[in-house]
């Protein structure tokens, strides 16, 4: 089968398209056959060199994908040949024909899910259900903040906060990230290019200030974050490039509290409660990936290449 390797860390032409062998599935494992794969910031990440618990080289990139069980093996009773499954996490990586899984790294994908929606599914809709619910304890009624909201966690949180009856504010980069916010569920948003656009979202509360922040990108923003924060305000940090400087008397204020999160470490307990959310919002149409480019899995560099401009809308698909 085809898949892309990384044989060292480094920039996105380090991912080559290779033919490797076929995955055979274990006791307890599952063989899909992917039809999309998602591309993710973390991809990048690890590709870089940067995750001192990724994986060592050469491997396969990816955790999130869509397709049908193709095989299973020993001690597998809860999927069968045929099945609709998107995964979260493998053994063997999603940037390729065929993925090896745990049985536990599987989950139904509903017949009104499209692979490619399915490939949207568990990093970003994990990371923003443990970011707002299990992380910053948000509430009806509580004020949020998402920034990078057209993408694909953000969209994710907007879907999420929305239903959940909060007021959510986002922020975008683009005319067509504008729309997709507020499409999405955004009560309001501004334009993260704007140089006061904090002091615009304090406005929008009134000088109240937000509940909850999705922050994701701290190495920017996470010192402006806290200027804003109401009384016993949260931030979640989802994501950041690098260190950042703050005042912590600004937290301090506030009774303010940073969070920061990581969905690699997610708890056995956290990932069925994320899972078992997750199935049930899609039931109901909650929630709903949103797709922004499709590319052929031997585009993987480019697909690199975009996932980290400021202004992607929605998600990054490979199709293998």
């Amino acid at each position: 089968m085809k898949a892309i390797r990384v044989n060292k860390f480094g920039a996105p032409e380090v991912m080559k398209s290779e033919e490797v062998p076929d995955p055979k599935p274990g006791v307890g494992q599952v063989v899909v056959r992917l039809y999309a794969a998602g591309v993710n910031p973390v991809d990048t990440y690890i590709r870089l060199g940067m995750y001192a618990a990724g994986p060592g080289v050469p491997y396969t990139p990816g955790m999130d994908g869509a397709g049908i069980v193709e095989e299973v093996g020993e001690g597998v009773k809860n999927f069968h040949i045929g099945d609709r499954v998107y995964t979260a996490r493998s053994l063997s990586g999603t940037y390729a024909e065929k993925v090896l899984c745990m049985k536990e790294q599987v989950h139904p994908l509903p017949g009104n899910i499209t692979f490619e929606e399915g490939a949207g599914l568990y990093v970003p809709y994990g990371a923003a259900y443990l970011g707002l619910f299990l992380k910053a304890r948000a509430l009806p009624g509580d004020i949020v903040l998402v920034h990078g909201a057209s993408g694909g966690v953000g969209i994710a949180a907007l879907q999420f906060a929305r239903a959940a009856g909060m007021h959510v504010i986002g922020t975008y980069g683009t005319e067509q990230g504008r729309v997709l916010t507020l499409e999405q569920g955004a009560h309001q948003v501004v334009n993260h290019h704007s140089p006061d656009h904090f002091e615009q979202v304090l406005a929008l509360t009134k000088g109240r200030g937000v509940d909850v922040i999705l922050e994701l990108l701290a190495n920017v923003n996470l010192g402006k974050d806290l200027e804003i924060l109401a009384q016993n305000g949260r931030v979640v940090v989802v994501g950041s490039r690098g260190r950042v400087e703050i005042d912590p008397r600004d937290a301090m204020a506030r009774n303010a509290s940073i969070i920061g999160m990581m969905l690699l470490n997610v708890t056995e307990q956290e990932s069925k409660i994320i899972h078992s959310a997750l199935a049930a919002s899609l039931e109901k149409g909650i929630v709903k990936p949103v797709i922004g480019m499709v590319l052929p899995l031997s585009e993987a560099p480019q697909a690199h290449h975009l996932i980290m401009e400021s202004n992607a809308n929605g998600k990054i698909v490979l199709i293998p």
